[in-house]
């Protein structure tokens, strides 16, 4: 009875927190890691805005890719932990990340696997 007690215990949480893996298309994009608070509100983005961003994203403002067309990447956590510790040392750089396209309801967003500097 102990036994069968500490199984269904400890395989709670598994289930609990268990989810598919994303699902949508492979997809690697080139751009320009910025913090999406200033720059939905008024435009802010490039080398200049790169002390403010910082400050934002370290106040837990969610960072995002915006791509050469002006499409804005919002990094999805599939593994269920913040996305910024990812994106944080490429702020207003140019970065190219690899994952999984989602969307849905005019959100666009990436499950990202890897980033990198872009060349």
């Amino acid at each position: 009875m102990k036994a069968l007690l500490f199984l269904g215990v400890a395989l709670t949480p598994g289930v609990l927190f268990a989810h598919d893996e994303a699902k949508g298309k492979p997809i690697t994009v080139t751009g320009t890691v910025v913090d999406t608070g200033c720059y939905i509100t008024h435009g802010s983005k490039g080398p200049d805005h790169a002390v403010c961003a910082a400050a934002c994203a370290k106040n837990g403002v969610p960072l995002a890719i915006l791509d050469g067309s002006g499409k804005l990447y919002v990094p999805i956590a599939a593994d269920h932990k913040n996305q910024n510790a990812k994106l944080t040392p490429y702020i207003e750089k140019q970065v190219k990340v690899s994952g999984t396209l989602l969307e849905k309801g005019g959100v666009t967003g990436i499950a990202i696997k890897t980033v990198e500097p872009a060349e």
